[in-house]
């Protein structure tokens, strides 16, 4: 595996160090580690699109993501945009 050298001031670097020991790691291995938690924009959206999707097919409804962007409570929504689009096919098939 190839390397590259991080630059941090001493003060981090003897944190980083620190941390690195109480963990049993090198602080290469820290960073490694503490990088993999944390996730990119590109990751989050990723995540956020398949959860979207895994609601869309649990309910079985097509809800948009402005629909879902302009819900704060987004389960309460979520049942209450169902209900609606529910009583619209209703109405339409009646």
């Amino acid at each position: 595996m190839a390397t590259t050298t991080i630059q941090v001031s001493k003060a981090t670097r003897d944190h980083l160090a620190e941390l690195a020991k109480e963990r049993g790691l090198n602080i290469g291995q820290l960073v490694e580690a503490l990088a993999a938690e944390q996730l990119t924009a590109a990751q989050r959206a990723e995540r956020l699109a398949a959860s979207r999707e895994v609601v869309r097919q649990a309910i079985g409804l097509d809800i948009s993501d402005e629909e879902f962007d302009s819900a704060p409570d987004v389960l309460g929504n979520i049942y209450r945009i169902a209900a609606e689009k529910i009583r619209a096919s209703r109405g339409a098939a009646a």
